[in-house]
């Protein structure tokens, strides 16, 4: 029967009171040995001849045989077996040592007789007692809840998730390796700002103290990266974390990570290119092809990808066509004769009401890539009307398997009518228009010093690592998703 948690936690402090009462210190901050350190992974590049090497890591299995001990130590590059016989070593010493237990060995390299290749110990040190036994590594961790809570835990557990992640940081090494080659400056903004802008979103407030200044917690990248366009660089890119204060879900999480870039002289349609060569790059650099297998679809991303007219799809989804409706009373009762259900709640105003359909009705639906084109002029404030259609904006977003991924516009470098659709924006906002944009008089102010022809872009970079890794949830992509606190802070009167 195995034995409770507590009374294995309570063996392991014992264990940490005898080394300390021997003078031992059971965290040292250094041994001799570990400055010739190599990993597992070179080990066995070596020839066991090569003499004796020093290796560190987590005590990973510990099996006892009479007058010998085999373990195995892991470290970041894989694992190698440990040997320790009673007469090579200062064996009474491994009585203080547990599973979970951070080492160092040294000593040859040799191979057993069953030919795993793997370290006789001649000396050793303990680097850092662990006090909480890890789990079966049979059964691994399977609890949602303690995977995503005790990240450090499923990390050690489950290899799988590991590699979710280092595939992680290649996507991004070479998406910035694609934007640098192609002449694009890396830049950092702000994340604390006086005002919040770049998307329709509930920020997070904050307070300075010594400035006595409530401020937002950025919610997107884009006034201030346009700001260095006025300044005169042509080419500015930024991946950083942006926080909203939205509902948690498969596609959604408070705190996430973007891609944006702005390139001026450049249009939507360079763009749309430049997308279809970009994720070509990345997704052939880490996967080595254009086609990935999503929670039991194969998206094809070989380029051109298709596509759609905004308008279109919502005619095909809905049955209603924008073109003939003009405002949104119209649309409302539109959307009645039809007998489609939207949640009106926090919305006002043609745009919102539009993406609100839209969202219910015709994006989940999109599943292979799809660039959507020209969405109606009111749901994107900060975009450029198009010269032949000032009722639609010169506009993209790239959909898969019912996520959108990407999206980019012509930017509004007319101060006037920026201006103007801010103010809308702000009269939606007092009739209940919850996620909206608020007008920001600095930026005008650039804005009249003169933005060039401009178009800007945006990756939700953790939904297009869920699309690659083939993961339902956000939250799977994501090192530390916000949950629910486990524990509080006691109050001072306690």
């Amino acid at each position: 029967m195995a034995r409770p948690l507590e009374e294995l936690r309570e063996i392991r402090r014992q264990k940490l009171e005898q080394l300390l009462r021997q003078g031992q210190n059971p965290y040292p901050s250094f041994w001799g040995p570990l400055k010739k350190r190599i990993l597992a992974a070179e080990c066995r590049k070596l020839e066991v001849e090569t003499g004796e090497v020093v290796v560190a890591g987590r005590l990973r299995s510990w099996r006892e045989h009479g007058g010998l001990i085999f373990a195995h130590l892991e470290d970041q590059s894989g694992s190698i077996q440990l040997v320790f016989k009673r007469d090579q070593c200062d064996f009474a010493a491994l009585k203080f040592f547990d599973r979970g237990d951070f080492i160092g060995v040294k000593g040859p390299l040799f191979y057993t007789k069953k030919g795993e290749l793997s370290v006789l110990v001649k000396d050793f040190s303990l680097l850092s007692k662990s006090l909480r036994p890890l789990p079966s590594q049979w059964y691994g961790l399977q609890d949602k809840e303690i995977r995503y809570r005790q990240r450090y835990l499923d990390l050690i557990l489950n290899p799988e998730v590991k590699k979710i992640f280092l595939l992680r940081t290649q996507i991004i090494r070479q998406l910035r390796f694609f934007l640098d080659q192609h002449g694009f400056l890396e830049v950092e903004t702000p994340v604390l700002q006086p005002l919040y802008g770049g998307a329709s979103a509930r920020p997070f407030v904050t307070h300075h103290n010594a400035l006595d200044i409530d401020l937002y917690l950025r919610i997107s990248d884009e006034l201030y990266l346009k700001r260095l366009i006025v300044a005169g660089w042509e080419k500015v890119y930024e991946i950083g974390h942006n926080f909203r204060n939205e509902g948690i879900d498969r596609q959604h999480n408070p705190e996430f990570t973007m891609l944006e870039f702005y390139w001026a002289y450049s249009t939507y349609e360079d763009l749309m290119t430049f997308t279809e060569e970009m994720i070509s790059f990345v997704l052939k650099k880490i996967l080595r092809k254009l086609k990935i297998e999503y929670q039991g679809l194969t998206l094809d991303f070989t380029p051109p990808w298709p596509r759609l007219s905004f308008y279109q799809l919502l005619e095909e989804k809905t049955g209603i066509n924008l073109h003939q409706i003009q405002d949104e009373d119209q649309l409302k009762r539109e959307i009645e004769k039809k007998g489609l259900k939207v949640k009106e709640e926090g919305i006002a105003g043609y745009g919102a009401l539009v993406d609100r359909l839209y969202k219910e009705y015709c994006r989940p639906q999109i599943v292979q890539p799809t660039f959507l084109l020209d969405y109606p002029t009111a749901m994107l404030p900060l975009a450029k009307r198009k010269d032949d259609n000032p009722a639609q904006i010169a506009s993209f977003q790239l959909l898969a398997a019912g996520f959108e991924v990407i999206k980019a516009y012509n930017e509004l470098n007319d101060p006037l009518d920026q201006r103007r659709r801010w103010e809308e924006m702000e009269q939606l906002a007092a009739r209940g228009l919850e996620e909206h944009e608020v007008l920001d008089e600095d930026y005008l102010r650039a804005l009249e010093y003169g933005m060039p022809p401009t178009a800007g872009w945006g990756m939700g970079i953790d939904r297009f690592v869920a699309l690659v890794t083939n993961q339902p949830h956000l939250k799977e992509v994501i090192l530390f998703p916000t949950l629910r606190p486990e524990f509080t802070a006691k109050k001072e009167s306690d």
